[in-house]
């Protein structure tokens, strides 16, 4: 699946369509941390990122903040190897710690039917944040399923398989610096996929393209 490229670099999947390129990527990181500074100010902030696909933004994320940041993580993973999709949504939350009386922020990679975020979103809320917000690179609002929104987005997106900048296929491009589409536009292929997934005691229905961890 992996095309040839004979200059130094990660390799580009063979027909993948580039959708947006690193210095896109970097002006809309720089808004998203002016956007989240004039909100918080210098007031310390709990950092959540949703692993694994949200590490390399929420890396250069923190970098453009200069208040006090603390950094918490959780993994949330529907996809299971190759699959393109979803299967049970497992979340572990074992390295949050203590949320009590903080401001907190999640941030994950991509905003889908809304589903996970929605989940999330109510973990963290039972834990009695003094404040709670999420941010997202990525978000497709033509998939949403349940009515959630993050307060803060990057760059809005169609109805396509994203990897680079974070986000994979079976454990592969996260290291990608722009973001590509492995699939093509929507019109052009047959309705997506939707599987059942869960979070506690809960239920939901979970598009194609992930919102957090597609594999190991």
């Amino acid at each position: 699946m992996t095309g040839t490229d004979k200059t130094f670099g990660p390799v580009v999947p063979d027909g993948a369509s580039l959708l947006f390129a690193p210095d896109e990527i970097r002006h809309a990181v720089d808004r998203l941390g002016l956007a989240v500074r004039e909100t918080y100010g210098r007031d310390e902030l709990t950092v959540v990122v949703v692993l694994k696909g949200a590490l390399v933004f929420a890396a250069d994320l923190i970098r453009r903040l200069d208040m006090p940041v603390t950094l918490r993580t959780l993994t949330a993973r529907s996809y299971h190897g190759d699959a393109t999709c979803p299967g049970a949504l497992d979340v572990s939350v074992a390295d949050l710690g203590d949320l009590a009386g903080r401001d907190v922020l999640l941030v994950d990679d991509i905003l889908d039917t809304g589903r996970t975020l929605h989940a999330l979103l109510a973990e963290l809320r039972s834990r009695r944040p003094a404040s709670l917000r999420s941010i997202v690179l990525l978000d497709k609002p033509s998939r949403r399923e349940v009515p959630v929104e993050a307060d803060f987005v990057g760059l809005p997106v169609e109805d396509r398989f994203i990897v680079g900048y974070g986000l994979d296929h079976a454990g592969l491009y996260r290291n990608l610096a722009g973001l590509f589409a492995l699939d093509a536009p929507a019109e052009e292929r047959a309705p997506a996929q939707s599987a059942s997934t869960s979070i506690g005691s809960g239920s939901a229905t979970k598009s194609r393209q992930p919102s957090a961890e597609e594999g190991v």
